[in-house]
């Protein structure tokens, strides 16, 4: 499986022919360095943890020109349909879709979820994160955006995942320290790369202190350069 970061909280996976986007948040993202033609080719199938703008990003505008199949909440979902969205694969916190070559099963996220239409808030459904899972190759939690949570434990126990997205970035998400414990004590996985940081400047501006909080630690982190594949 290669693994690339675009900044923020979007990553796109390539594994067994596939290219899957999580997050897909390009424009208007200040750490998106990428050319994005380059990012989206040969994307069939977009993974949304939740509602947030910096999360759904360029979604709309992927699926349209790739024909690209969203994964995401029933709520979420149907407010991308209405917007244009043609190709939906809807679901719920606890299911699991089969996609073919890989499934997808959203958890839990202590978060929230929307977007803000004339200055009003319109909620979008539960927060997520994400699991995917493909023959032959780690499965991956995107654990979204959320707080620490004990029942990530459980998470762990049920889908045995490998590599973890770990938001880090504090005021919105997780703190690098909270990150940290949440990884050391719940998560019990081989990779970690820490995200949702060094994009806006009220959120950590780098991964300095979750890399110092994960010394010792039998969990490998990863802090890829944005934009450049690396292989796990």
């Amino acid at each position: 499986m290669k693994i690339t970061w675009y900044g923020h909280s979007a990553f796109r996976l390539d594994f067994a022919g596939q290219a899957v986007l999580i997050d897909p948040f390009f424009t208007g993202n200040p750490a998106f360095v990428s050319d994005k033609a380059a990012a989206i080719q040969g994307v069939s199938h977009i993974v949304l943890t939740h509602g947030h703008s910096d999360h759904v990003g360029d979604t709309l505008d992927i699926a349209r020109s790739n024909g690209a199949t969203v994964t995401t909440s029933y709520d979420l979902g149907m407010w991308l349909v209405s917007k244009g969205l043609e190709k939906l694969n809807p679901m719920n916190t606890g299911g699991t879709t089969d996609l073919g070559a890989f499934t997808v099963t959203l958890v839990r996220a202590d978060h929230s979820s929307g977007d803000i239409v004339n200055g009003v808030s319109v909620y979008l459904g539960n927060p997520n994160g994400a699991i995917i899972k493909a023959k032959g190759e780690p499965t991956v939690y995107h654990l979204g955006d959320t707080d620490i949570f004990s029942d990530m434990a459980l998470i762990a126990e049920i889908h045995q995942p490998k590599i973890a997205f770990v938001p880090i970035g504090d005021r919105f998400t997780m703190s690098p320290v909270t990150a940290a414990m949440a990884v050391k004590r719940f998560l019990n996985v081989e990779t970690v790369v820490p995200c949702h940081y060094g994009s806006f400047p009220i959120i950590e501006p780098n991964a300095d202190k979750f890399i110092a909080a994960m010394r010792g630690e039998k969990a490998r982190v990863i802090v890829p350069d944005k934009g450049k594949a690396f292989d796990v």
